[in-house]
């Protein structure tokens, strides 16, 4: 039988999120210009619960033991078909419902796919995962694999094979033979706490206040647009200003985080998080990517994309010769108090500096749009904060994420947005994206 215990990030992702009652999702939509083929979309639905989406986490019995997968094969709820029509205009409340509606990656479903016809004759089909589950890219290779008609089978025990007592037997045993690397862990830990503690004293521990809401909180759910740009327009446009699709759209971000008021007090510059892959074919991680850190300087980003084309490849040779420090911590990761895991957590899902989350994904395979077995005319794809509140989001200093993705000849850049003490609302952000666009010379369809 394979190793099925999580690995150190995936556990320190589910055990924050239960800290915490906040989830990350994923969101992938499909948009049909016409009425489905709802049985093909039915055979995908059934070979989807498999590979990466057909298990989910057992927790350990034990407070400080690994948590492991357990087999779930086949979809955990039935396909979920709208019986009213809705507006075309309705599209983007829908597809924040669905984001809300429960996932649980230990209980199920940990992903559900919904269908919505509307009223001018498309169609448009959402499926949300758990990001507990799979990252982007994985949960993208599973759905190719049921486009497909692969049904993959990782072989892990079905839930509640063994005993209580004999999981917390062999937890205890693993976690004894694990003492040493916890020790030199330890070690490293006090270490790194000691440098980071006398760089801020010498630093004047010197932070970004937090906001102080004074109003009732409540959950909120940010506002979510997606803009669609013809991929010779776009790449046309990026060689015009020296630089690739990939600067394109990190230049995109950073110009939208000066907008958003995310440039760093000290010199203007806009913090990108990009999430880079390192997931293989045979890879069972939740989550296998690791995040380089450019730092763009906004203000010239639309007449000359040179500098932010270096800055990205540096920000990729800084990751490959001084990976994250914080990261050697990870087998600490079942011993840390649950009123710790929340900020263990945002080390690797972290917003200091008040940063810009740019995933690209890149050029995607065809059939990925192609949930019913034929192409769909818009994919959408987005990250989800699920359960935030208005307290949580001010006190961090709101939030800003781009996820982008090339497709059927088009690229998609799905923007979410929260800035403290605005109007936030999509009206005001597809205006400020198309602003955006404009001043790269570019126009778009913004769903």
């Amino acid at each position: 039988m394979p190793d099925n215990r999580l690995s150190f990030t995936d556990q320190l992702l589910f055990l924050g999120q239960q800290a915490t009652g906040q989830e990350l999702a994923m969101q992938c939509v499909w948009v049909y210009e016409r009425a489905i083929d709802i049985d093909g979309l039915r055979q995908i639905h059934a070979d989807m619960g498999y590979g990466l989406f057909g298990r989910r986490i057992e927790p350990s019995p034990l407070p400080f033991g690994r948590h492991r997968w357990v087999s779930s094969l086949g979809p955990p709820s039935d396909l979920d078909v709208a019986e009213q029509a809705r507006p075309r205009s309705e599209l983007g409340d829908w597809l924040d419902e669905r984001a809300q509606l429960p996932i649980d990656p230990a209980h199920g479903p940990a992903w559900h796919i919904g269908v919505l016809p509307m009223t001018d004759g498309s169609t448009a089909v959402s499926m949300v995962v758990s990001h507990c589950l799979a990252d982007g890219l994985g949960a993208l290779l599973t759905g190719l694999e049921a486009v497909k008609r692969l049904r993959r089978d990782l072989g892990y025990p079905a839930p509640g094979a063994r005993t209580r007592l004999r999981v917390a037997a062999t937890d205890l045993r693993q976690t004894a033979q694990g003492a040493p690397e916890v020790a030199r862990t330890l070690v490293a830990a006090a270490r790194l706490a000691y440098r980071r503690r006398r760089e801020a004293t010498r630093q004047g521990q010197a932070r970004r206040p937090a906001n102080s809401p004074t109003s009732p909180d409540h959950q909120v759910v940010a506002p979510a647009i997606t803009i669609f740009v013809d991929l010779d327009i776009w790449d046309s446009r990026a060689n015009d200003l020296g630089g690739t699709s990939n600067s394109l759209v990190a230049g995109f971000a950073a110009k939208l985080g000066e907008r958003f008021g995310r440039r760093r007090a000290s010199d203007g510059a806009v913090t990108l998080h990009i999430p880079i892959n390192e997931r293989t074919l045979d890879d069972t991680r939740a989550n296998a990517a690791a995040i380089a850190q450019a730092i763009i300087d906004p203000s010239g980003v639309t007449t000359d994309l040179t500098d932010a084309r270096a800055e990205i490849r540096n920000a990729l040779s800084r990751l490959r010769e001084t990976p994250d420090e914080m990261l050697a911590l990870l087998p600490l990761t079942p011993f840390i108090p649950k009123r710790a895991v929340k900020r263990g957590s945002e080390v690797l899902f972290g917003f200091d500096d008040l940063p810009v989350s740019c995933s690209n994904l890149g050029d995607l395979d065809p059939a990925v749009a192609r949930v019913d077995g034929s192409d769909a005319e818009y994919v959408i794809l987005r990250g989800i904060d699920r359960h935030v509140t208005r307290q949580y989001l001010e006190s961090r200093g709101g939030l800003l994420t781009v996820v982008a993705g090339r497709l059927g000849g088009k690229i998609s850049m799905t923007v979410v947005a929260y800035q403290p003490g605005a109007e936030n609302s999509k009206p005001r952000l597809r205006e400020i994206a198309a602003g955006v666009l404009a001043e790269f010379g570019l126009t778009g369809v913004i769903e």
